[in-house]
């Protein structure tokens, strides 16, 4: 349940997320392509010429067409240019039950694999630290061993490439904050099956994800969602943004309005990849 519209004019990336770290600001810049890079067309509007008031109309005009045609209850937007906000939306529904509303400020969403990029941002600062190799051998930082199906050990920059050759498994979710269980037990009871040597292909990989996740959180002997918030969100005045799960009880509701997703949304059983809101009842997918 989630929808990402990416739109790129000049400078400007706009990201376009609904049912998606617990943002309350869910901003993501993509890329940033230099105005002098291509030459639009007569009459075509430039980003020095774009204002708020032009890109209000075009997220007023396509997001609630795009969220009708795909069935998606409640998206925000943030558009952001050359490190300006210029603005941030709202549209549908944050509880479909209640009828409340998306509020861009307050709202907290799910970023989905967003989350993985911040995996990857902590493992690279584990290896400029020396702490973490990634031409090692993964089975060298864990407490549970990857089998040796293949003769080439999975390294870390595998993971990082999803070439690890892991099978991958379509349902990581749980519907109760009961069933989900510490990363290294997850990890080490579901190991999914090696299907290819590692460094031929990249095939997505969830488990890939969660396992450099684990790395991180041996080497630097703290939880994951610790570490997440003490070396990223923290230095990143990022308040509203968790990886824990579920989120502890109001430390990252709102102070002027508790805005909730969706109910019908479930959780993972693994606990890194990605961050967490926290409806009534139910945990959402890290």
């Amino acid at each position: 349940m989630k929808l990402t519209t990416w739109s790129m004019i000049g400078g400007v990336a706009m990201v376009a997320a609904a049912s998606m770290v617990a943002f309350r600001h869910p901003v993501v810049v993509v890329r940033s392509v230099p105005a002098s890079s291509a030459q639009p067309p007569s009459g075509v509007t430039t980003p020095g010429s774009m204002n708020r008031d032009d890109i209000e109309e075009f997220l007023d005009t396509a997001l609630p067409r795009q969220m009708e045609d795909e069935h998606i209850a409640g998206a925000a937007v943030a558009v952001v240019r050359d490190g300006t906000l210029l603005t941030a939306r709202g549209y549908g529904y944050a509880d479909v039950e209640q009828k409340q509303s998306v509020v861009a400020d307050q709202t907290i969403f799910l970023t989905g694999s967003t989350g993985k990029l911040f995996t990857w941002t902590a493992v690279m600062q584990l290896v400029e630290q020396g702490k973490l190799d990634l031409d090692a051998d993964v089975n060298t930082y864990l407490d549970f061993q990857i089998p040796a199906t293949y003769p080439a050990p999975i390294r870390l920059k595998h993971l990082m490439s999803h070439s690890a050759g892991f099978e991958d498994r379509a349902f990581i979710f749980a519907r109760d904050p009961g069933e989900l269980l510490p990363l290294g037990p997850y990890l080490a009871r579901n190991t999914p099956r090696r299907v290819r040597p590692p460094g031929v292909l990249s095939a997505y990989s969830n488990y890939g994800a969660a396992l450099a996740g684990y790395i991180v959180e041996r080497v630097a002997q703290k939880p994951f969602a610790h570490y997440m918030a003490e070396h990223i969100f923290a230095p990143l005045q990022m308040r509203h943004s968790s990886f824990e799960q579920p989120l502890p009880p109001g430390r990252y509701e709102p102070t002027s309005r508790r805005a909730m997703p969706s109910r019908t949304a479930h959780t993972v059983r693994s606990r890194p990849n990605t961050s967490v809101c926290r409806p009534p009842g139910r945990v959402l997918r890290p």
